[in-house]
């Protein structure tokens, strides 16, 4: 049975484009078929805002995996692209994040779902928004475009106009 997942795929350091298209290629050979993906969007850094701006995209997949493998898969596909996890929300070569799963509502040890943080990070939600507008978070009742409306973040997100 296929599962329906959006990810986020965000790059500050290295070549970002490039570090985006790996992703894509990797993400599409482990972990099921890409069904669409969102204009890459040039974001200022949230959390800890002094470092480079981000590059972000989302991706819907159709995956056969369970949220845990997924999240497995994704992390492999991070570790691959150089990706060092040394502090909260700092400089990365590749971070992916699995946003939705499903209608799944889950908080275990290793993933929580929908992602957190998502209802308040317009970096997330933007990109999210050109894939799936109408997609209701099954844990808050709103459409992704609702969410993106009351969002409380104010750092720019802006259409990437760089080379691909």
């Amino acid at each position: 049975m296929n599962h329906t997942a959006y990810l986020l795929l965000g790059s500050n350091l290295g070549n970002r484009v490039a570090v985006l298209h790996r992703a894509l290629v990797a993400l599409a050979e482990q972990a099921g078929k890409i069904v669409s993906v969102s204009p890459v969007y040039e974001t200022a850094a949230w959390g800890l805002e002094a470092q480079p701006a981000f590059l972000n995209q989302a991706v819907h997949i159709s995956t056969a995996l369970a949220p845990e493998a997924l999240l497995d898969i994704c992390q492999q596909v991070e570790q691959e692209a150089g990706r060092e996890r040394e502090e909260m929300w700092g400089p990365r070569t590749l971070d992916v994040d699995i946003l939705l799963y499903d209608d799944v509502v889950l908080d275990s040890p290793r993933l929580v779902l929908p992602h957190p943080r998502l209802h308040k990070r317009r970096f997330a939600l933007v990109p999210l928004a050109d894939l799936a507008p109408s997609l209701v978070h099954p844990a808050l009742g709103q459409t992704v475009q609702q969410l993106l409306a009351d969002c409380p973040d104010t750092l720019p997100v802006e259409a990437w106009m760089g080379d691909l």
